[in-house]
C-alpha cells in the first residue's frame, strides 16, 4: 500500500506549505526518468481577440520569483503576453502519472539575467536568435538559411555574439500551482495551492 501525507494523499505530495519546495522535489524526479526534456511545458497565452493559444517551451529556470522562459521578444506569444500578461503553464510528465498547472502574470526578466542565459547558448543558438524573425511568414526555407549564413558572416566570433535586443526572458509569477498524480479508476489525487493576499500560500484538496 502507497504511504499516505497528513492529507490522506500520496506521499510524493509531501508536507510542504511552498509550492515552489513541492516543484523543485517533482522536478528532480522528473529529470531522472523523462527520456526528453523534463523541463517541457506547454504555455497558454491570450491574445487581443481573446482566442487562447497554447504552445510547448523549454523551463530555464525557477525560484521563489517564478518559472523563467526564453524566446523572441517580437514572436505571437511575446506580442500576446504584452497585451494580456495573464498567462498559464502545464508540466506532464508521463513517466510519473504526473502533472504541473501553474497560472500567474508574466513579466520580462532582467538584462542581466537575459545576457547570462543567452550567452550560454550555443553558438548556432544565439545566431539563430538574429537570424529567425519568430513566427513571421517565410516565402521558403532557403530565406531563413541565407538569413543565418549573413548573420555567421557578421558574427563570426563565436565568442562576440551579442544578445539582440528582441530577445529576452518572461517569468511567470505564480498566483495558482496545481499538482496532481494519476490515480486508479481516474480517481486522481490533486493537491491545489493558492497564493493569499499576505503572500502566504494557502493549500486544499480538489476533488478528481
Amino acid at each position: 500500500m502507497n504511504q499516505k501525507n497528513s492529507l490522506g494523499i500520496d506521499l510524493c505530495f509531501k508536507d510542504l506549505d511552498n509550492p515552489m519546495n513541492l516543484f523543485r522535489e517533482w522536478f528532480n524526479e522528473a529529470k531522472k526518468t523523462e527520456i526528453n526534456d523534463p523541463n517541457a511545458l506547454a504555455l497558454a497565452t491570450v491574445g487581443k481577440n481573446g482566442i487562447p493559444s497554447v504552445r510547448m517551451v523549454l523551463l530555464k529556470d525557477f525560484n521563489e520569483k517564478g518559472f523563467v522562459f526564453y524566446t523572441n521578444l517580437n514572436s505571437r506569444k511575446s506580442t500576446e503576453i504584452k497585451s494580456n500578461p495573464n498567462a498559464s503553464m502545464c508540466f506532464h510528465w508521463k513517466s510519473l502519472l504526473r502533472q504541473v498547472r501553474i497560472i500567474g502574470k508574466l513579466s520580462k526578466v532582467l538584462d542581466a539575467d537575459a545576457d547570462n542565459y543567452y550567452n550560454s547558448r550555443s553558438y548556432g543558438s544565439r545566431i539563430g536568435a538574429w537570424a529567425s524573425n519568430q513566427s513571421s511568414l517565410l516565402k521558403s526555407r532557403d530565406e531563413l538559411l541565407n538569413s543565418i549564413e549573413e548573420f555567421k558572416k557578421k558574427y563570426p566570433n563565436e565568442k562576440d555574439v551579442p544578445r539582440p535586443k528582441h530577445w529576452s526572458g518572461w517569468n511567470l509569477i505564480p498566483v495558482e500551482i496545481e499538482f496532481w498524480l494519476d490515480g486508479k479508476d481516474r480517481i486522481h489525487e490533486r493537491l491545489y495551492y493558492c497564493k493569499k493576499a499576505n503572500g502566504e500560500w494557502e493549500k486544499n484538496l480538489l476533488s478528481p
